[in-house]
């Protein structure tokens, strides 16, 4: 299905546009309208991959190609919290038949988790500290089992995904600094619109 192809290019063009002027230290203006720029794109990749899903279910890539399941998967990582609760369903059949990686349910349960004020159990959402600007990983449930559960789901272990955010994993660290990082979450005020997906 060409149009999924499309809506692929769309959502991560606009957001590696995003992140190249993030690390180019370009204005801040200009990270902003390329960042708003990625949020319309989703709100117009959103209305046509929720029309393809409720008619015809969730299609894989024996169905629509790797680039056109995938375009599937980001547009409802990326939508709002309403959205992903309708679809997580639909995702966690098609994980069964085949259709999906088990790796992009565990991303979306722990963002409807994080969204919902629950402990997230894939260790796959992080949100930046205002007070102190560093990354954080949102609260893990049983931190010394996470990877179990990473590696049950297909997705590497904590401490390599870590490293993409420049952190260092360390779990006795992590157990320690979490009322922090719980505190932090309370005075940040993060609700379901802070955390919009990018």
């Amino acid at each position: 299905m060409l149009v999924l192809d499309t809506i692929y290019k769309a959502d991560q063009g606009s957001r590696y546009k995003a992140m190249d002027l993030s690390k180019a230290k370009a204005a801040p203006s200009r990270i902003d309208s390329a960042v708003h720029a990625a949020h319309i794109a989703d709100s117009l990749n959103l209305i046509k991959v929720t029309q393809i899903l409720d008619k015809h279910g969730w299609l894989g890539p024996q169905d629509v190609g790797i680039d056109g399941s995938n375009a599937l998967f980001l547009v409802i990582q990326h939508a709002n919290l309403a959205t992903q609760q309708k679809y997580l369903p639909m995702i966690r059949t098609a994980v069964k038949d085949g259709k999906t990686l088990s790796s992009n349910l565990a991303l979306l349960e722990d963002r409807v988790n994080m969204r919902e004020g629950k402990t997230q159990a894939y260790g796959s959402q992080l949100f930046r500290n205002r007070s102190t600007g560093k990354m954080c990983f949102y609260p893990i449930a049983d931190p010394d089992h996470v990877d179990e559960r990473r590696k049950a789901m297909g997705l590497q272990p904590i401490a390599e995904y870590a490293k993409y955010f420049s952190l260092t994993w360390d779990v006795e660290e992590y157990k320690k600094n979490l009322p922090e990082i719980e505190k932090a979450i309370k005075e940040n005020k993060l609700t379901t619109k802070n955390f919009r997906s990018f």
